[in-house]
């Protein structure tokens, strides 16, 4: 009896300024994975913690693009961010998990920063918009 054998990625390309990290598996699925997602769910200590229930929420993350991606071995890669976040190893097994659950994963991870008071704005967007909102006439 064999085990069932995970997809293999078939092509990797960064797309939309590296906003959008496109995948395609030798099962015939492909996904477009948002930036965001993958950061703010990065497998890296940094976001995960160390242990159970030690996930940190990452606010502030609406326009982080790629900037690189980088071969691990023959079973990941590591993506750079421009927000210079670059400790993640994302195992194909990881991003077939993104690119099937993605919208579920986005809704649970918007619902957390509402519950935190948080947002997904970065500081910079905050504070141009602040300076230049006007009082509604």
């Amino acid at each position: 009896m064999s085990a069932a054998k995970d997809p293999w990625p078939t092509e990797i390309r960064l797309k939309t300024g590296g906003k959008t990290f496109a995948v395609a598996f030798d099962d015939g699925s492909s996904y477009a994975i948002p930036a965001e997602l993958l950061r703010v769910l990065s497998p890296s200590a940094e976001v995960q913690g160390h242990g159970a229930g030690e996930r940190r929420a990452q606010p502030g993350k609406r326009d982080v693009a790629i900037l690189r991606v980088e071969p691990v071995g023959n079973y990941a890669v590591r993506l750079i961010f421009d927000d210079s976040h670059e400790t993640g190893i994302y195992a194909w097994a990881y991003l077939l998990k993104l690119g099937r659950e993605g919208e579920t994963l986005m809704a649970a991870y918007l619902a957390d920063l509402a519950a935190k008071g948080l947002s997904r704005e970065t500081k910079a967007a905050t504070a141009t918009a602040q300076k230049n909102w006007k009082e509604p006439q």
